[in-house]
């Protein structure tokens, strides 16, 4: 579905490589996306793949977003 030329875009901006994000799309296919815990670990995980600091207040936004069921689907995102 993706090249590598969108890997190396993604690579260039998030200093995130492939491999890694494979890895990553792997494991969230193999996770309990209704389990609290795993969400929590998953977006820790991210926030440390990206050198990002996740708050405590923005983790509970996204794992109760995800718990919810309100995140849009990615066919969604690319009609705007």
């Amino acid at each position: 579905m993706f090249g590598d030329s969108f890997f190396k875009k993604v690579e260039s901006k998030t200093n995130v490589s492939k491999d890694t994000i494979l890895s990553l799309a792997s494991k969230l296919q193999n996770s309990n996306m209704k389990d609290e815990k795993v969400l929590r670990d998953l977006v820790q995980e991210i926030g440390g793949i990206t050198g990002k600091v996740v708050s405590k207040e923005k983790e509970d936004k996204i794992v109760t977003t995800i718990l919810k069921d309100e995140v849009p689907n990615v066919d969604s995102m690319m009609e705007k």
